[in-house]
């Protein structure tokens, strides 16, 4: 059986700030996808952070019209509530007036995989906040390229021939297909840069899918700064695809990415349990991983991947990373470099004040030699 899973994401409104939806909110979004039931096999409706996520199986393939559109719809209904309630940043997702057939483009976050379900079909959702697509570089390296941290990638012989990546750069919008093994050095350059090239679906030699995250930057969309980009993502894991195990273990070792408060600092990207509000010290990124079977489309869970006792470990890890960066203040590389900084036009402004204040080195003739002098 062909179907087709659908992950699409929108921050439409917080509790008090970058919180967390409300519950009224929420139901707002469950109501409107139970309404239209009917187009699909299964849903699952939930939160990291401030951005709702709706999860949906169904026959129709990737970018219809009609699961978008009831997504948008969805995100809309649920921004009504939000600015009746009051919450902070009300359908700052929604960049555009209206749905035009597809929200890519539009400021919600897409991620989909069409493929005939196996017996026994497994895949995990990853829903990131505060941070950008390329957060997910280095855990999809770890799991495809990095055998010291999979050893499926010894023992497992379709991974063991390699992957295709599809990596984006986002600043231009194009796209370029890099095979395992020949590609290697081609990938690495690519994946040291996540503000910019971003992995954004992943597929075995034979064209099974098996990745696909969304890659849309809000502040190429909008012109402006409008939040963090806070990607998603869906992997299928067990048989030719990565253990589950084996993807879960990718997020131990909490790298710095971008995000945080402003969207404008690195910070660790900690492994939180499903329906995490975003934290106010600091807004440390998160990450949250909804583990699914499916059969006939039908979803049995999602098994909260990073619920175990052992991620209480790795989120102080966390913890202790993000307050050794933030001590560091606002000196780079605690913050970004200017052209990654989403308040880019507000630093503009500000340090406008120092160029209106420079002066040029004045000169004199020493010898044959030219010698600068402190103007005062």
């Amino acid at each position: 059986m062909k179907v087709t899973v659908s992950a699409i994401k929108a921050d439409v409104g917080g509790i008090g700030g970058h919180t967390r939806p409300s519950d009224g909110l929420l139901d707002a979004v469950r109501r409107t996808i139970k309404q239209s039931s009917d187009l699909l096999l299964d849903y699952y409706v939930g939160y990291a952070g401030d951005d709702v996520h709706i999860i949906m199986s169904h026959t129709k393939g990737t970018d219809n019209a009609q699961i978008h559109g009831l997504a948008w719809k969805a995100f809309e209904e649920g921004t009504k509530v939000a600015k009746s309630e009051g919450l902070y940043g009300a359908g700052q997702d929604l960049l555009k007036d209206s749905f035009s057939g597809n929200v890519k483009g539009m400021g919600p976050g897409v991620a989909e995989l069409e493929f005939e379900e196996r017996p026994n079909e497994a895949f995990t959702v990853l829903a990131a906040d505060k941070t950008e697509p390329g957060a997910f570089n280095y855990p999809f390296y770890r799991l495809f390229v990095d055998a010291l941290s999979n050893t499926g990638l010894i023992v497992n012989k379709s991974l063991a021939a390699g992957v295709k990546f599809n990596i984006m750069d986002v600043e231009v919008g194009e796209i370029a297909e890099l095979s395992l093994w020949e590609d290697k050095p081609i990938l690495e350059a690519a994946l040291m840069y996540p503000g910019r090239y971003v992995v954004s679906s992943v597929y075995t030699k034979s064209g099974e899918p098996i990745v696909a995250s969304s890659t849309d930057r809000l502040h190429n969309i909008a012109g402006t700064y409008v939040g963090k980009d806070d990607p998603i993502a869906i992997v299928r894991t067990q048989k030719n695809f990565p253990a589950t195990e084996e993807l879960g273990s990718v997020f131990n070792n909490p790298h710095y990415v971008a995000g945080n408060t402003r969207g404008s600092h690195h910070m660790p990207l900690m492994p939180v349990k499903i329906n995490t509000a975003a934290s106010i010290d600091f807004c440390i990124p998160i990450i949250e991983a909804l583990v699914f079977s499916m059969h006939g489309g039908k979803f049995t869970g999602p098994f909260d991947g990073f619920s175990t006792p052992d991620w209480d470990y790795v989120r102080e890890i966390a913890t202790k990373k993000a307050l050794a960066m933030r001590s560091q203040g606002f000196i780079h590389p605690a913050t970004l470099v200017p052209a990654e900084l989403e308040y880019a036009e507000g630093y503009k402004a500000v340090i406008e004040g120092l160029h209106k204040k420079m002066k040029p080195l004045e000169t004199k003739q020493v010898g044959g030699n030219k010698k600068y002098e402190d103007p005062d």
